[in-house]
């Protein structure tokens, strides 16, 4: 495995084709098999004005005269090249040798771009853009090959002269407009609707609003490219592939307009399929979400307000995860554990209700049962506004009442979180300090102080900062953003500072209560201690919030679909495992249950 094999292309094809073994077979790597020789293309055409191009654009850069040939050829618009460009066929290695083409025609002969060149230069792009040829940009040798097509079509079409006011240049699978725009213009609309394959078009429309227009200082134009494959192809060729899930859109603006309005039509209309706006990095190759903010995102199209930048965002379009596709699997084991977590925490707090007196007689069984109380209510009411949350962003009721459900959301997750840390510090109370006592009241003050008054703080002052610079949600969520203002480290931080704190309570529970008891064998010794320590563990794991610790694995691989439901089930159950390992295992518990059953039948009898 891993072993590269390079072998010559067949005639009438020059270069070489490059294998890698895996799983015990020779699998295509690169294929720079070419039959395409641009500059014989040159040669051949005598009759053009551009014969002069091909001993200077591929081999004599270098040269004093350079300039002046340029000058000559720069009137053509190069289209006696074309017939034996769309002839040849679209395989990997011509594909790489007609973007260097591209390239350098954007970069030597983008002067005076008139509707003559613009069209001759997208029947060239046009033919490597094509749907049927997609699968082959995975072979080209440079990975970047689908990039450097992008950065030259912009900065070619950028140069384009408008007639009267105008221009349009259509061809299957890049379309380019442009327009004069001033001040006093009311909005500007580009609207495209093109072929993505074989089974329909796809749409796609850049608004420039008025208020960036009357940034402008003079007349000026806009220009703006649209591919419908371009996407794919980008995610064909990186390594690391964004799901591109529209067309791609490109401008060429004023440096004063800074914002434009992209609305995107899906090419996958799945329910489950999220969309994510994106903008293209152009000196990093990397689809970048802080270019843009999402508007609005349904079923079949997304709407995103992206930042123009001149040097980096040009070019613009929207993503799905990868995972979204599996999201049935998250989605359904959600909704089951939820529902049964909420039935159980309310199972909990009734029973806790009933057997209150009998199991609180002593200081310390009425603080763990308080705080397992406040574990259980915060929880109950942290997953009922989690389903709150999603039925407020899926009927896309208003900004506020998602703004209120996410402060509540976020106080509830982290009151959950810091009453497992009271009861973390009650642990180790009872295990190291045995000689000093606290009183019910300090207790009591304390742990709401710890429980409710922290959560609080940090809530507070979490949407007091984030807020005013509408960085407090996240795009297409009621839920806490990452990606602009990192708001979500208010819930992130504390919570695996929690979960820390807490490993190190069991690791002293599992010290403390592993030691040898005195006048024990060995082998008596050794399994009841281990019994012990898995009893330890097990009961302590859900009700001190170690399950979320696996959120880790799902951060450092967001892939892995086995991470993810390892995460949902045990968090989505997480109700159920405090009504097992905090009441219904609890032997004090379970004693005051009987007895009060017991109680109730002769009650039951006596009235008979």
């Amino acid at each position: 495995d891993g072993a590269i094999c390079i072998q010559p292309c067949s005639p009438p094809f020059r270069g070489e084709t490059s294998f890698v073994c895996k799983d015990r077979k020779w699998q295509t790597f690169t294929d720079a098999c070419a039959s395409l020789d641009v500059q014989s293309l040159f040669q051949h055409h005598t009759s053009c004005l551009v014969v002069a191009v091909a001993s200077f654009l591929f081999c004599s850069l270098i040269f004093s005269n350079l300039f002046s040939s340029l000058q000559r050829i720069s009137e053509s618009d190069f289209s006696c090249i074309i017939p034996d460009i769309l002839a040849s066929p679209a395989v990997p290695g011509n594909i790489a040798d007609i973007v260097e083409l591209l390239k350098k025609i954007s970069l030597l002969l983008s002067e005076n771009v008139n509707r003559g060149k613009m069209q001759s230069y997208s029947r060239i792009a046009n033919h490597i853009l094509n749907s049927s040829i997609i699968s082959n940009w995975a072979f080209v040798r440079d990975r970047n090959a689908s990039s450097i097509l992008l950065d030259s079509v912009n900065l070619f079409a950028g140069k384009l002269l408008l007639r009267n006011g105008s221009e349009s240049i259509q061809e299957h699978f890049i379309s380019t407009k442009g327009y004069s725009i001033h001040k006093k213009t009311s909005g500007k609309s580009f609207d495209f609707s093109m072929e993505f394959n074989n089974t329909g078009n796809i749409t796609g429309h850049m608004v420039i609003p008025e208020e960036e227009l009357l940034k402008l200082p003079k007349t000026s134009k806009a220009i703006s490219i649209a591919f419908p494959t371009l996407g794919a192809i980008i995610e064909t060729s990186q390594l690391d592939p964004g799901f591109v899930n529209g067309m791609v859109l490109s401008v060429s603006l004023p440096e004063e307009v800074r914002h434009i309005l992209l609305a995107f039509e899906k090419v996958n209309k799945l329910e489950n399929v999220k969309a994510q706006c994106v903008g293209w990095h152009s000196t990093e190759r990397r689809w970048d979400n802080r270019a843009c903010t999402m508007k609005s995102d349904n079923i079949s199209s997304v709407v995103c307000i992206c930042k123009h930048h001149h040097r980096t965002f040009k070019s613009f379009s929207i993503l799905m995860s990868p995972t979204m596709l599996r999201n049935a699997v998250l989605d359904y084991i959600t909704r089951v554990g939820l529902g049964l977590s909420i039935f159980s925490l309310i199972l909990c707090l009734i029973i806790e209700t009933v057997v209150w007196h009998h199991v609180t007689k002593t200081e310390i069984t009425y603080m763990r049962h308080f705080c397992l109380v406040n574990i259980a209510t915060s929880l109950l009411i942290a997953d009922v506004l989690f389903i709150l949350a999603a039925i407020v962003h899926n009927t896309a009721l208003n900004y506020e009442l998602c703004v209120a459900v996410t402060f509540f959301l976020h106080f509830f997750y982290l009151a959950l979180f810091f009453w497992m840390f009271t009861l973390g510090l009650l642990i180790l109370y009872g295990l190291l300090l045995i000689f000093f006592k606290i009183t019910r009241s300090v207790f009591i003050a304390t742990a709401f102080f710890i429980g409710y008054g922290c959560p609080l703080v940090i809530s507070i002052l979490t949407v007091a900062i984030t807020e005013p610079k509408n960085g407090y949600l996240r795009s297409g969520a009621c839920w806490l953003n990452w990606y602009e203002t990192k708001a979500l480290l208010a819930f992130v931080v504390p919570a695996l500072s929690i979960i820390a704190v807490n490993v190190v309570v069991v690791v002293v529970v599992v010290v403390k209560t592993g030691r040898s008891s005195v006048g024990e064998g060995c082998k008596s010794q050794d399994l009841n201690n281990m019994i012990r320590i898995s009893k330890n563990v097990t009961l302590l794991t859900p009700l001190l919030g170690l399950t979320w610790g696996f959120g880790l694995a799902t951060i450092v691989d967001s892939r892995s679909l086995a991470f993810h439901v390892t995460f949902a089930l045990l968090n989505a159950f997480q109700g159920f495992f405090i009504l097992l390992f905090g009441t219904l295992l609890d032997r004090k518990t379970r004693e005051a249950l009987r007895m009060n059953c017991l109680s109730s039948k002769r009650k039951c009898s006596l009235a008979k």
